[in-house]
């Protein structure tokens, strides 16, 4: 399957149906979008490699880029950029120079462009296969740390609340969510019940994470049922080897 790749741009000149025609016969499959919120909204589920082709037009799409931006990691999606230095220098007000995979400078050197893009797209398929954690927590500290943890071997996307959660899976399903048992207005174990009660829902394997390992507080936990708990104080490898004992179990299970 041809990996796809949306290129945003204003307007289909010349250039930009040359580098489309290109992509095209480089192998992907190319979905036009114009630097429009609507249009984004409209393909932000195509494509894991967005190519963006600037032009003056950057100057006044402060909320179309930064909404792009938020899409592209809540999404994970990998961001190219085709521009001269001032139009790059732009881009950077918005979104961060190291979400920024590659810079292809104008004039375009299409066949280098394409061989980079092939690259891009063999780590994406790559990574895509990883298993994906939704780590829900309201300590941004804690989320930071776990994440640089786990993105080592997983796709993580990470929400700091319990209803950003319930948002999270309406539209996607991760291999693990990684839950925090106390939580200011939508505990853990709210957030489990809401899962459990949708079909759609209710077979994504629930791992709570808690601070507390007193024998009541782990008998309240467990009594609800998740597919297991992790201690917050447990640390880097003891929480790698339980997540990773997960998988490995539930892997077995399928054979």
């Amino acid at each position: 399957m041809a990996t796809k790749i949306l290129l945003v741009s204003e307007g289909s000149t010349f250039m930009v149906d040359a580098i489309a025609k290109n992509l095209t016969e480089g192998g992907f499959d190319v979905i036009k979008c114009e630097p429009i919120i609507k249009e984004l909204k409209a393909y932000e589920n195509d494509a894991d490699i967005v190519l963006i082709y600037l032009g003056a037009y950057i100057e006044n799409r402060y909320e179309d880029m930064v909404y792009l931006k938020d899409v592209c990691i809540e999404k994970e999606k990998i961001i190219n950029v085709i521009g001269d230095k001032m139009e790059v220098s732009e881009l950077k007000r918005y979104v961060p120079e190291g979400m920024i995979a590659n810079y292809f400078s104008r004039p375009l050197d299409i066949k280098n462009m394409i061989s980079v893009l092939q690259e891009v797209a063999e780590d994406a398929d790559s990574y895509n296969r990883r298993k994906n954690i939704l780590l829900v927590d309201d300590d941004a500290t804690f989320l930071k740390t776990v994440k640089e943890w786990l993105s080592v071997k997983y796709r993580v996307t990470i929400v700091s609340s319990g209803m950003q959660a319930i948002t999270y899976i309406a539209k996607n399903t991760p291999d693990l969510i990684l839950l925090d048992y106390e939580m200011p207005v939508t505990s853990g174990p709210q957030v489990l019940e809401m899962i459990r009660s949708e079909s759609a829902t209710a077979s994504i394997p629930v791992i709570f994470l808690t601070g507390k390992d007193d024998k009541a507080s782990v008998t309240s936990v467990l009594a609800l049922k998740p597919d297991g708990y992790i201690l917050k104080s447990a640390g880097k490898e003891k929480l790698l080897e339980q997540i990773k004992n997960f998988f490995e179990s539930k892997k077995a299970k399928t054979f």
